[in-house]
């Protein structure tokens, strides 16, 4: 399934939807249906974070519908004439792992560093700004403290349930789906930030953008290899395609980045972890021989097998 969230028509209210045959259905309405058909008293979620808290049970109702019956409701409207919000505007919590060794490598060369041993040990993570979320099609404002912007090409996973301490083995389990992420990047902030040795703050704390769809898991589970999923990624800026890679290339797989973010700490439904910078994925390894920092005007976009295009314009 793909699931949203989009803009009421006319307002700002942001609603949970869910599309299939190009068609857009409210999340809120489609419950009620369902639990007049199955007689069952459940308080309709009207925000994505709201759905992906019901108990698993009743979020299978959505996908029986989807799969046995034709909504005998109307659509919201046609999946092209809909504004889409980020799937989840204000996440509860925000991780971004660094789980792509070729762009560890590439990146910490351009700074004239050698791979630390210390990476191979675990996934390393670093918390984001869960309130600067950005949706498809929205504008990202370049910071005025920067003059090296640059784009991120990441893919995130969404957890589905609650879970603490959970083993690797059943880790995929926890997760509701998959989204593009562009963690954008302020690189010259970031360069003088990581001297201190806390990580970057600054750097990366002015937008996150996320969408435009959650897909639920099943959706990929024939690209699906043990724990890596043979998932092509792209990104392009204003038309030209800069960078290539695919999703089988993490190091280190989402089942233990789930596992090493839930030692002794609770994952919640709503929680996203994103999988750091996929090869070639930003301009910093790129290089700006090959492209220039990013400016006002242009346009980057994300687009991942499966999970759509993501594009926003700097302004």
């Amino acid at each position: 399934m793909k699931l949203i969230s989009y803009y009421v028509p006319g307002n700002q209210t942001i609603r949970a939807g869910w599309i299939q045959d190009k068609n857009v259905y409210d999340m809120e309405e489609t419950y009620r249906y369902l639990t007049e058909m199955r007689g069952e008293t459940i308080s309709p979620p009207v925000s994505l974070l709201d759905y992906l808290n019901l108990p698993q049970e009743v979020k299978q109702w959505l996908l029986s519908l989807t799969k046995e019956t034709p909504p005998s409701f109307p659509a919201v409207g046609k999946e092209a004439e809909v504004k889409f919000a980020a799937p989840l505007p204000r996440p509860n919590s925000f991780r971004d792992f660094y789980a792509f060794e070729e762009h560890v490598k590439t990146a910490r060369k351009k700074r004239g560093l050698d791979m630390v041993p210390e990476w191979y040990h675990f996934p390393v993570f670093y918390f984001s700004n869960a309130s600067a979320i950005k949706g498809p099609g929205e504008p990202v404002e370049k910071p005025r403290y920067t003059e090296w912007l640059d784009y991120e090409l990441e893919v995130a996973c969404v957890i589905g349930k609650e879970g603490r301490n959970i083993k690797r083995e059943e880790a995929l389990d926890y997760i509701e789906g998959f989204m593009i992420l562009n963690d954008w990047s302020a690189r010259d902030i970031q360069r003088e930030e990581v001297k201190v040795g806390l990580g970057p703050a600054k750097g990366k704390d002015f937008a996150t953008s996320m969408g435009p769809y959650l897909v639920t898991k099943d959706e990929l589970e024939d690209r699906r290899s043990g724990e890596h999923y043979n998932i092509e990624m792209k990104a392009s800026v204003n038309g030209r395609l800069l960078s290539r890679g695919n999703m089988q290339t993490l190091y280190f797989s989402f089942a233990q980045m789930i596992e090493r973010a839930s030692e002794d700490c609770t994952l919640y439904p709503g929680d996203v972890l994103g999988s750091g910078t996929v090869g070639t994925g930003c301009i910093l390894e790129l290089g700006t021989d090959i492209h220039r920092w990013l400016q006002k005007g242009d346009i980057v976009e994300l687009s991942i097998e499966r999970l759509g295009v993501l594009r926003n314009e700097i302004v």
